[in-house]
């Protein structure tokens, strides 16, 4: 058996500052809660590899892993892959951008399946992908808006 998630929201925000910010992965650790730091350790174009440390869970472990992660500004989509798996036979993320009279959905895909031997199963991550996904997706929307609102302010005072 594999995981699969699929999680989407809209963000009352234009498409260009929701991908500059979502994109700015430097920056990850102030529009998520669950990273403490990113490190980038190769960029080649729209093609990025890093490291993401999170703050450390319950029992106090630091998970930690690195990611390559290619953005297509064209198609408003990024195709991402965990290249240290950890407890993941594999981990494939796709995120996707769509511009509507609300603002900007914000989609996450997720396709994976855990290696006999991790701590959990499939079914387990999940659900623990899915409720992780939708905290930080509102978490995230909640700062663009906010980031939008500012830009609108400082815009009318410009004026």
């Amino acid at each position: 058996m594999a995981g699969h998630t699929d999680n989407e929201i809209t963000i009352a925000a234009p498409m260009e500052l929701v991908w500059n910010m979502t994109n700015d992965i430097e920056k990850w650790p102030g529009l998520f809660s669950e990273y403490a730091s990113v490190e980038v350790l190769d960029r080649d174009g729209d093609k990025v590899t890093f490291r993401l440390t999170m703050h450390p869970d319950a029992d106090g472990k630091v998970w930690s892993w690195v990611s390559e992660r290619v953005a297509d500004p064209v198609t408003r989509t990024v195709r991402a892959h965990r290249v240290e798996t950890g407890p993941f036979q594999y981990m494939n993320i796709v995120w996707e951008y769509a511009e509507t009279a609300e603002g900007t959905v914000m989609r996450w895909t997720q396709d994976f399946a855990m290696k006999p031997d991790a701590p959990v199963d499939d079914a387990w991550m999940t659900d623990n992908i899915n409720r992780n996904s939708r905290t930080q997706m509102a978490l995230i929307r909640d700062r663009i808006e906010q980031a939008a609102g500012e830009r609108r302010t400082a815009s009318v005072l410009a004026d």
